[in-house]
């Protein structure tokens, strides 16, 4: 094989090698800071294996939330009108968290219990929010 041909090869095997090497280090630095989303009916058909945090959404069920009158723990349950899961969590709820209302919970997911231990709570606004400014605008 000529010189330059060599070297040509040694290139492209270098850079197929330190490429390689780039996505493994990337692979394993996210792989434990991934948090998968499921629905309830998701958790009850195949509940995720190990105890990595998952996201789990859907709706709060009507008439499911209950506050401790001496403490921040809260319990309701999130539905995805075919199954529902009971979520526990501690601390500050967000101003738009409400019954009959679209909420991400994060946390980690208990199969014995059937319920998910949350340690970050997101309330979803609707889909049809419109500005003052637009609304005014509208009405006139």
């Amino acid at each position: 094989m000529k010189q330059h041909r060599l070297k040509r090869l040694y290139g492209v095997l270098f850079i197929v090698f330190c490429s390689a090497l780039a996505f493994v280090l990337v692979y394993f630095a996210i792989r434990d800071n991934v948090n998968l989303f499921y629905s309830p009916s998701d958790l009850f058909e195949n509940p995720p294996q190990g105890s990595n945090a998952i996201r789990a959404g859907g709706l709060v069920e009507i008439g499911s939330l209950k506050r401790s009158t001496d403490s921040l723990e809260i319990e309701f349950i999130i539905t995805d009108l075919k199954k529902s899961i009971p979520v526990n969590y501690t601390g500050i709820l967000p101003d738009l968290f409400k019954e009959n209302a679209g909420v991400v919970a994060t946390g980690y997911f208990d199969k014995s219990k059937m319920s998910l231990e949350a340690y970050q709570i997101l309330a979803k606004h609707d889909e049809n929010y419109v500005p003052k400014e637009v609304k005014k605008a509208l009405e006139k």
